[in-house]
């Protein structure tokens, strides 16, 4: 599971938020509903984006936060893969 999100990580990194939006939509995580909503983020549409951050259980950090939540999803997925 964790490397399928570490790959939509870095297709929202390349700007490629179509590639990740179809790998985070097969996925139930709660890691998965944050990174759905970087996608959203990314796509532009943030009331989308609010709904995924709310079921992910974070605070929604704006439209602008694209960069910032990419790198803390990356060392969050990382962090999963080494733990499991």
């Amino acid at each position: 599971m964790s490397e399928s999100l570490g790959q939509a990580v870095e297709f929202l990194a390349a700007g490629d938020w179509k590639k990740a939006h179809e790998i985070v939509q097969k996925d139930k995580s709660t890691l998965s509903s944050w990174i759905h909503g970087i996608v959203h983020i990314v796509e532009g549409d943030l009331d989308n984006a609010r709904g995924w951050y709310k079921r992910a259980e974070r605070e929604f950090p704006g439209g602008d936060a694209a960069p910032a939540e990419i790198a803390a999803a990356r060392r969050a997925v990382e962090s999963a893969s080494s733990r499991g």
